[in-house]
């Protein structure tokens, strides 16, 4: 009787089982959608979140990437320059020689002195004194000896102030190696000339070229016309 009781409670144990079973597949069944919704909104959720972290992050491991990276310096092959060593007085003086051409007494040497004062970089005053010896005219030549003038009056000498400015301040190149610095200018002036006697007032205009050499050294060439 023992046994059957036993036997009785089991299968009873198990149909009230296999009915829980049934009872909780169905309310399984009946609570799925609303189940698969929840879930979806909840990783729909969870998707959004990581993005905003990834976006909120994208720049900080830019720069923590950027930090991280070596620094390339371009490698280039440099050159020594030397920058010229030019006092800034702004005195020169100037010794020069050439040829004057007097009118109808013909072209003779002449030589002289200037100083000049830059005022600015592109503007100087400049002083000059020069002296020459006319020749023969072209009468006392073909007049077999006739003179019209005395050696002393033969002497000819001038002296002007002028205003020039530099209108192409720069470099000039000779060869590979050698720059130096330049500057071509025009001039323009009053004085007076003593010639033949007689003392005149006179201007002079031109245009000329200066070369620095160093800091001791330059090289003028201009071409000048005194009226």
């Amino acid at each position: 009787m023992a046994c059957w009781a036993g036997i009785f409670l089991l299968r009873s144990c198990l149909k009230m089982r296999v009915k829980y079973e049934q009872s909780t597949m169905a309310t399984a069944l009946r609570l799925s959608p609303c189940l698969h919704r929840y879930l979806s909104m909840q990783q729909f959720s969870k998707a959004c979140c990581r993005a905003v972290w990834l976006l909120w992050l994208l720049p900080v491991s830019s720069l923590v990437l950027a930090a991280d990276e070596p620094v390339i310096e371009p490698e280039l092959a440099r050159r020594d320059v030397q920058i010229p060593q030019f006092d800034n007085e702004n005195f020169e003086l100037t010794a020069f020689a050439g040829v004057i051409s007097i009118e109808d007494f013909g072209t003779h040497p002449v030589y002289g002195l200037r100083v000049a004062y830059h005022v600015t970089p592109g503007l100087f005053v400049e002083g000059a004194y020069g002296r020459s010896e006319a020749g023969d005219t072209s009468y006392e030549l073909l007049s077999g000896g006739a003179r019209l003038l005395t050696n002393d009056e033969r002497q000819f000498s001038y002296y002007n102030l002028s205003f020039a400015y530099n209108l192409l301040p720069g470099e000039t190149f000779i060869g590979e190696h050698h720059a130096y610095t330049s500057d071509f200018y025009v001039i323009a002036g009053l004085g007076s000339t003593d010639f033949a006697g007689n003392q005149r007032f006179t201007s002079n205009l031109g245009a000329g070229y200066r070369l620095l050499l160093n800091d001791w050294l330059a090289i003028h060439i201009d071409m000048r016309d005194h009226i």
